[in-house]
């Protein structure tokens, strides 16, 4: 594979200036690691914006069915799903002006990592943002 994340402090850069991360495939169930995740990171001050079409709310956020439906900006795009579905949400992080593309630990995609990348996204693929934001910004974005 030819693809390479970005190193440690472009990384840093991208979560210190990110507030809005929409998490494709967020569970409702607190037992998913999708679930912990987001909840971490929601935690550390990020606004997290579910993606999950069978959900109403999770985390206490309205939950969208796709990511054309949310009706605010969107700067990370953090992805819980299988790497073979990786590209059309790469085709709507794009669509909706989000700036980074980020596949979770274990997922890769070079199909999703060229989709966005060439339309001038940030992509990191193989990453957990959790772990990445707790040892980049061990303080983080924490409001209290």
């Amino acid at each position: 594979m030819s693809f390479q994340n970005p190193d440690r402090e472009q990384i840093k850069e991208i979560l210190s200036g990110s507030e809005t991360v929409a998490v494709v495939g967020l569970s409702d169930n607190p037992e998913r690691v999708s679930y912990m995740v987001s909840e971490a990171m929601q935690a550390k001050g990020y606004t997290i914006i579910p993606v999950n079409p069978n959900a109403e709310t999770i985390l206490g956020q309205k939950s969208y069915a796709k990511l054309s439906d949310i009706p605010v900006p969107v700067d990370i795009v953090n992805v819980f799903r299988r790497s073979e579905h990786t590209p059309p949400v790469a085709e709507e992080a794009v669509a909706i002006g989000a700036k980074t593309l980020w596949l979770q630990l274990g997922i890769l995609n070079e199909e999703a990592g060229e989709i966005a990348s060439s339309n001038g996204l940030n992509v990191i693929m193989d990453r957990c943002i959790k772990v990445e934001d707790s040892i980049l910004l061990p303080g983080g974005k924490s409001k209290t």
